[in-house]
């Protein structure tokens, strides 16, 4: 039976009205580079492992799974200590259902009303969502012009808004920026100066940068946390579980307002198995930042304007006619390309795909940027697939 009520006269709180749910456009074309999933299905035998365990666990689904998940917070520790060039313990280690809960878990615990959460926008839309949804009040930092943290910009917002945790976002969604050490010490350094301050970097991306995790930086730093993801590297978008490292106490801290029983044993025993095949999964990982390099590089020699990315997507434009933005993105979609628009005035973000899904974008963009630049043709395909001579095309 259908409701006659609308949201508008529901009882909801007053900070929710007419705001819209995140998400991104799920539509049927042949290309979808829009939400910055790997595009690479398991491998077999990785499936049959993931059977394998989700069987075992099956025969105990008449119970409560582990409530502390200590076995997946044992392998996340191994595999973090193995890749971020520092010891990590399970004691350390917290997971959840993707690192949004991780993210919502640790405003629960150190947000809240009264409280307030700082980010630097453009960033990743859910920092400000969460913080709405569990009342936090949210700040939005500078950047500069090329996306960049501006630290002495961003120290004196900390010290204006004095918030309750700093959110860096390093690869930086969308813009693909990364942050470096020092400026994650400096913003670190200039929160504790102002009071006792939560500083979450967000690594969700972290495998596909060039540089180094920031995980080495938890030493001697109890306020500090690195939250990571296994959607985007692990290719597990469908799994759900995220997880952080940092001080123990922050694992304590956390729940106090987890859900009872949050992971379930499906979930736990999937990220097992996935964790069983780490190299093989990385190794999907350095395929795909040799694609986003050559998209990178056909970008800029089809005219358009790129922002240096360390993850598995790239920000590119400037499209400085009004409205142009939004035309292109259609015009790619016309062409059976879905990209993001994630509203960073002039710039659209695309995700990167397989050698053909990137090969098909590159062609769709020359056409429909086409307007809007000056661009040259004949210089999308990827390494050793048949194409046209160059000359002849620029010619």
């Amino acid at each position: 039976m259908s409701s006659a009520l609308s949201l508008d006269q529901l009882p909801v709180r007053e900070e929710l009205r007419g705001k819209s749910p995140y998400g991104a456009p799920q539509l049927d074309v042949s290309v979808r580079l829009n939400t910055n999933e790997n595009p690479y299905s398991l491998p077999e035998p990785l499936v049959r492992r993931i059977a394998e365990r989700v069987a075992e666990a099956a025969r105990d689904l008449n119970r409560y799974p582990d409530r502390d998940a200590v076995e997946l917070r044992t392998e996340l520790a191994r595999y973090l200590t193995r890749t971020g060039g520092h010891p990590v313990a399970f004691e350390q280690v917290w997971a959840a259902n993707g690192s949004n809960e991780v993210l919502q878990q640790l405003l629960q615990a150190f947000g809240g009303p009264g409280r307030t959460a700082l980010g630097f926008e453009p960033s990743y839309s859910m920092h400000s969502l969460i913080a709405r949804g569990t009342n936090t009040g949210w700040v939005s930092g500078p950047r500069r012009e090329d996306f960049t943290v501006d630290v002495e910009a961003a120290r004196q917002a900390i010290a204006t808004h004095r918030p309750d945790v700093v959110f860096i976002t390093s690869p930086n969604n969308p813009t693909g920026t990364a942050v470096d050490r020092e400026t994650v010490l400096a913003l670190h350094e200039a929160a504790q100066a102002v009071k006792p301050t939560m500083v979450v970097v967000d690594e969700a991306y972290v495998e596909f940068s060039r540089g180094e995790s920031l995980l080495p930086l938890l030493a001697g730093r109890p306020h500090l946390v690195i939250s990571r993801t296994m959607s985007k590297a692990f290719g597990a978008a469908g799994l759900r579980l995220g997880y952080f490292a940092a001080d123990p106490a922050v694992v304590d801290a956390v729940q106090l307002v987890r859900l009872p029983y949050h992971l379930s044993a499906v979930t736990q025993a999937t990220a097992l198995a996935a964790l069983e095949h780490t190299d093989t999964l990385l190794g999907y990982v350095d395929r795909l930042k040799a694609e986003r390099d050559r998209v990178v590089t056909a970008l800029r020699a089809l005219g358009l304007e790129v922002t240096d990315s360390d993850a598995n997507f790239v920000q590119f434009g400037r499209f400085e006619d009004p409205g142009g933005q939004h035309a292109v993105w259609q015009r790619l979609l016309d062409h059976g390309v879905l990209v993001r628009d994630n509203g960073v005035p002039g710039w659209l973000r695309v995700s990167t795909g397989t050698p053909e899904e990137n090969t098909a974008f590159l062609e769709a963009v020359r056409e429909a940027a086409g307007p809007y630049l000056d661009m040259p043709r004949g210089l999308s395909a990827a390494p050793g697939e048949d194409r046209p001579n160059e000359k002849e095309q620029l010619s």
